[in-house]
């Protein structure tokens, strides 16, 4: 059983920053590639930014230079560091994690429960 419990989502005016964490825990053996996916109210699921087990990001166009994820491996806990907000970035963020439970290569992706994040213009 894992549990990925995220938090940090809030209201902010435009321009403004936010930081979300998600933090994993259970029968963990090792986490491999963790993200943030967001789903804005009409539109499609979308992959924000990923990070490798080793720190390699990914992230999409629209958060490129305003967007970092990083994660604390110690900790089994992933971060969002959001800047320069745009009404745009309103959406419910997902974290996601994959994670083995054992030395067998199999994996499987666990979610958080989401976290609001609200931009005002």
């Amino acid at each position: 059983q894992v549990q990925l419990v995220e938090s940090g989502g809030g209201l902010v005016q435009t321009g403004g920053s936010l930081r979300l964490s998600c933090a994993a825990s259970g029968s963990i053996f090792s986490i491999n590639t963790m993200g943030w996916y967001r789903q804005a109210p009409g539109k499609e699921r979308e992959l924000v930014a990923s990070i490798s087990s080793v720190g390699s990001t990914n992230f999409a166009d629209s958060v490129k230079g305003r967007f970092t994820i990083s994660r604390d491996n110690a900790k089994n806990t992933l971060y969002l560091q959001m800047n320069s907000l745009k009404p745009e970035d309103t959406a419910v963020y997902y974290c996601y994690a994959n994670i083995q439970y054992s030395s067998m290569r199999s994996s499987s992706r666990w979610w958080g429960q989401g976290t609001q994040v609200t931009v005002s213009t």
